[in-house]
């Protein structure tokens, strides 16, 4: 099993700085979520401390927070009261916002060589389908374990806060018999969307990346929205012999996007013990 983690979160928060009247925050969640840094939204506790809790639940021990130059407003929060007590932390710096899969080779000095969970900063998954794509075997073919956690729309639609319209502007994935990814397609069209099926699998951004991956975020090219996208480079990978499995996750997830989303998820949020 691997121990180590890396937390996406150099994002931009274009969408978190979008205006939103009815979004209904308080001043704190409003100032935060003004300077795009999603992560560190108050919703109890800033939103992050609840992603590694749940990684140390997992039986995660070392993260690594890929961050932007000017994010020392969260280093200062995780080097003093919010110092966590079951993580070991460090930084990684992602210079300019290039996208997901420049963010991956940011911290590929701290995967020593090793596979990797790698998740976004602004949803919580599940403890359980965490430690399972930690604890992922090596496959026959290869000697690093790779993986994803893919989760069932039905799940996400019904015990998450996602919206059907923002679900269709995730990757959707399939699988061979062996449960091996077959298919990766980001923000798929409806005739694309029509050949995963009726309850298709939803890639949520969270892998185990193998030392085979910083590879092929070096080569691929951008994608149409002009990032390089870690999509791209599994795809790649895969191309080139890599064999990706995918743990299927009926369980929901928490997706802190927008200002919109705030309320519902400090709901949610609510009475739930945090131990980072």
């Amino acid at each position: 099993m691997t121990e180590k983690a890396v937390i996406l979160a150099r994002g931009l928060g274009t969408r978190m700085r979008r205006a939103d009247a009815a979004a209904g925050i308080d001043p704190a969640q409003s100032a935060v979520a003004d300077s795009g840094l999603k992560a560190m939204i108050p919703v109890g506790r800033p939103f992050l401390d609840y992603v590694l809790s749940g990684l140390a639940d997992a039986g995660l021990r070392s993260v690594c927070l890929v961050v932007a130059p000017d994010h020392a407003a969260m280093r200062a929060y995780y080097e003093g009261s919010g110092a966590p007590t079951r993580l070991a932390i460090s930084y990684a710096v992602q210079e300019r916002p290039l996208g997901t899969a420049d963010a991956v080779l940011a911290a590929e000095t701290f995967a020593g060589g090793a596979s990797v969970v790698v998740l976004n900063s602004d949803n919580l998954y599940p403890a359980g389908a965490l430690h399972d794509l930690a604890s992922l075997p090596a496959p026959p073919v290869g000697s690093d374990p790779a993986g994803l956690l893919g989760f069932r729309q039905t799940a996400l639609l019904a015990g998450g806060n996602i919206p059907a319209e923002r679900i269709r502007s995730f990757a959707l994935i399939s699988t061979r018999t062996d449960g091996i990814l077959d298919r990766i397609i980001e923000k798929p069209n409806e005739n694309e969307s029509l050949t995963f099926g009726a309850d298709p699998l939803v890639s949520m951004n969270a892998w185990l990346l193998p030392p085979s991956i910083y590879d092929a975020c070096r080569v691929i090219a951008p994608s149409p929205r002009g990032e390089l996208e870690i999509q791209d480079a599994v795809r790649l990978a895969t191309e080139r012999g890599e064999q990706f499995q995918v743990i299927e996750s009926r369980e929901p997830v928490l997706d802190l996007s927008s200002r919109g989303d705030i309320p519902a998820v400090t709901r949610r949020l609510a009475g739930v013990a945090v131990r980072p």
